[in-house]
């Protein structure tokens, strides 16, 4: 929950257009205790997510300030279903693709598996869009804030994502993302 100072200024969560940069904002723990993920694979886990309040005001201010400043063309928090869950919402809601590099994913050291980093509930993080001729602008505001380029967007439809040593560990449409999501509403 945040508040918006000026509501004509809020930005939504689906893409908006080719070849825009994807930043992950904010640092991913091993923090899947409790997560849909663990969940879906019968497992509870002792690790949940922790605030660091700090850290959690500075990112929401500093995002805040993006906002307001027109910098950030679409945004999605990372909560329930990790980077994985948003990436694919922010995908089909804006019906382009997106290729996404775990291994520039700012985290922690705990933090090296694909599904840890691609499910991780860990909270104050967001995945958002910029373009590239607001990068430098971007990137001097969040200089205090654990961010990294990890993808890009893209015209045609393919969601992929590249592990961590490099290779593809997801391909696939955004159209079958779109169906699994409908699915889980419908039954």
């Amino acid at each position: 929950i945040g508040i918006i100072p000026d509501v004509r200024k809020a930005v939504s969560v689906d893409l908006k257009e080719p070849n825009n940069l994807l930043y992950l904002v904010g640092k991913t723990s091993s923090e899947l205790g409790g997560s849909q993920y663990y969940r879906m694979k019968g497992f509870v886990g002792r690790t949940v997510p922790k605030v660091k309040m700090r850290q959690a005001v500075l990112t929401m201010s500093t995002i805040t300030q993006a906002v307001d400043s027109r910098l950030i063309k679409s945004c999605h928090d990372l909560s329930e279903g990790g980077l994985a869950v948003a990436a694919a919402e922010m995908a089909f809601s804006g019906s382009y693709g997106i290729e996404l590099f775990l291994k520039k994913v700012p985290r922690s050291k705990n933090a090296e598996r694909n599904d840890c980093i691609l499910f991780s509930e860990s909270n104050s993080r967001f995945l958002v869009e910029v373009s590239e001729k607001q990068r430098e602008d971007f990137e001097a505001l969040m200089k205090n804030i654990d961010c990294a380029v990890i993808g890009k967007t893209q015209r045609d439809t393919r969601f992929l994502v590249n592990g961590v040593d490099g290779r593809v560990v997801v391909d696939t449409g955004i159209d079958e993302l779109r169906q699994a999501w409908r699915s889980l509403l419908e039954g």
